[in-house]
């Protein structure tokens, strides 16, 4: 998700920011495989007609970005990214 108002951080620390979907009640990250079907989710509800191939794809370009997930490598992000324009479009979506 953007991380554009504070309360939608749910913690930051030295392995990058997080949002309040990604952490645990008792802090801690989330397992990739939470993460990546909580933001599958959130784009086939928030972005209007998108399938789930597309979300899939559109969750891997976004956790792939985080400097958390460049170190932290795991097999639920082996797979096809959304192109820029896809990418670029989805966002554009949400901001409506």
């Amino acid at each position: 998700m953007p991380l554009e108002k504070v309360e939608d951080i749910g913690l930051e620390n030295e392995s990058g920011i997080f949002c309040k979907y990604c952490v645990s009640d008792d802090g801690s990250v989330k397992s990739c495989q939470k993460i990546f079907f909580g933001g599958v989710q959130f784009f086939m509800g928030a972005v209007p007609g998108t399938e789930r191939a597309l979300a899939e794809r559109l969750t891997r370009k976004n956790m792939k970005a985080l400097s958390y997930w460049q170190t932290h490598e795991h097999e639920c992000l082996n797979g096809s990214e959304a192109s820029a324009e896809e990418y670029d479009e989805a966002m554009s979506k949400l901001a409506q």
